[in-house]
């Protein structure tokens, strides 16, 4: 067999390392050189909106000046645009990457140097130029590849859990911004009918004052009540822009850009959640994905303790590879080629403990986040019950509303209709407008907090979705 020359091992090494190892090659060399473990397949798909859908839907869009939003848009931006989601979705993305890394330590690793040395003795110049491959690829080792791997996927899994959470999350606050601009919304058109039925009374009072049947107490105390509701008013007015900065902002926007609001129908609670709690609790311990992810956790613990045993077991590696050698001193040039190969067995004898105490900390690791995992399992319990409590509050202050504003309309018309008759007193009029005002905020507040407790205990047994959002679902909940 000829003898290639330094300089040519050199070229060789050269093409190699970039054949092998070189981002070039990443890009252009090798198949799926970008992703050879495939792990893209094993990434969660990017939070956005899945269903239900209105027909030219198309989730994720750049929202433009004339967009109105509904609740579907809302939430679709906010699960696109708003950053947490987007953090959670990149933790996953590299958690899914750290899986390849486990499996490459299944796979051998290929080494090049390259080493130049030039001396000067006895007034003659010697350089020594020497090359060499080296592969080394581990064999056997008690199952610490194995559990390393185990405890990556667990750890994407734990991720893949915790960004469904993540979703959740922002899908609720998605609502419930929504919800709170719309209760703005409405509290300011129930301020201006207040404004606009007080400007009655008042011209009321000021008609009977210059026939001669009013006083000029009755005309001052239309006339603060008038100014109250105008304050009132102004202040509502600032608390719905305050509430669209808040919703444009989980959406992902800036808390100035101006949004449209398509109008919500009013629509009858449903009882449907009406079912036993405890089963509703059961349901949540399988389905909420904070729950599993502390699951995933106590699993990758356990993993780690088997990976921090084994790292102090015996290894059997294999190692080959050629080396090349080139010496000039003075006018001589000597060259020589070698190869090698071998088997390399570990034996950890002492490592002052060091083992020992690696394994005591996992262990006692793997029993913290047990007992993380036990107290996400209480919590479970005390949301769904606290979620289901304030929503039969809710339906139940609903029903009573409605009963409430309608009795206070029809006391106020009552009320402004004898005094224009000249049998009633302003004060009977400013009261009855009093509680008519008082009555539409409560009415406001309880349809408010009915769909936010809806969504809420959909988040606490885990089931949020697109399904909340379908106007044809009966059901709040699966």
């Amino acid at each position: 067999m000829p003898q290639r020359s330094p300089l040519r091992f050199l070229q060789i090494l050269a093409a190699t390392a970039f054949a092998v190892g070189s981002p070039f090659a990443e890009a252009f060399s090798l198949p799926n050189a970008q992703d050879p473990f495939d792990t893209a397949l094993i990434e969660p798909p990017r939070p956005t909106l899945a269903a239900p859908a209105a027909p030219g839907f198309v989730p994720c869009q750049e929202p433009t000046a004339t967009t109105v939003f509904g609740v579907v848009e809302v939430v679709d931006l906010a699960l696109c645009r708003n950053p947490q989601t987007h953090e959670a979705w990149a933790n996953a993305r590299a958690d899914a990457a750290s899986v390849g890394i486990a499996q490459s330590a299944y796979l051998p690793t290929v080494d090049g140097k390259i080493t130049t040395t030039r001396s000067r003795g006895n007034s003659v110049t010697t350089q020594q130029d020497t090359a060499s491959l080296t592969l080394s690829w581990l064999i056997y080792d008690f199952g610490a590849r194995s559990a390393n791997l185990e405890n990556a996927r667990q750890l994407l899994s734990a991720a893949s859990s915790t960004l469904d959470a993540t979703v959740q999350t922002v899908f609720l606050n998605a609502l419930q911004y929504y919800y709170n601009a719309q209760a703005a919304r409405a509290a300011v058109t129930a301020a201006l009918e207040s404004e606009r039925a007080s400007r009655e009374s008042l011209t009321a009072a000021e008609v009977r004052y210059q026939v001669g049947t009013g006083t000029p107490a009755d005309r001052l105390q239309a006339q603060t009540a008038w100014s109250q509701a105008t304050l009132d008013r102004i202040r509502a007015e600032g608390t719905l822009r305050n509430a669209l900065g808040q919703l444009a902002t989980v959406m992902g926007l800036d808390a100035g850009r101006p949004l449209q609001l398509v109008d919500i129908p009013q629509t009858a609670p449903d009882a449907s959640f009406e079912r036993d709690v405890d089963a509703l609790i059961e349901q949540a311990r399988t389905l909420r994905p904070d729950l599993k992810s502390a699951e995933a956790q106590v699993r990758a613990a356990q993993a780690n303790v088997d990976y921090a045993r084994a790292a102090g077991l015996p290894t059997l590696s294999l190692g080959t590879g050629p080396a090349w050698q080139r010496v000039r001193s003075g006018g001589d040039s000597v060259n020589s080629h070698d190869n090698a190969i071998g088997l390399t067995l570990t034996l950890p004898l002492f490592s002052g403990f060091e083992t020992t105490y690696r394994v005591r900390s996992a262990q006692a690791n793997a029993e913290a986040v047990s007992a993380q995992r036990d107290a996400v399992r209480l919590q479970v319990a005390l949301d769904v019950w606290t979620a289901y409590q304030n929503l039969t509050t809710a339906t139940q202050s609903i029903r009573t509303t409605d009963t409430l504003l309608a009795s206070a309309e029809q006391s106020e018309r009552v009320a402004f209709g004898r005094y224009r008759a000249g049998v009633g007193s302003i004060l009977d009029v400013l009261n009855a407008q009093s509680a008519l005002a008082a009555a539409r905020q409560q009415h406001i507040q309880a349809r408010l907090d009915w769909n936010v407790s809806r969504a809420a205990l959909a988040k606490a047994i885990g089931a949020l979705d697109g399904r909340l959002l379908d106007p044809a679902a009966k059901k709040p909940l699966p």
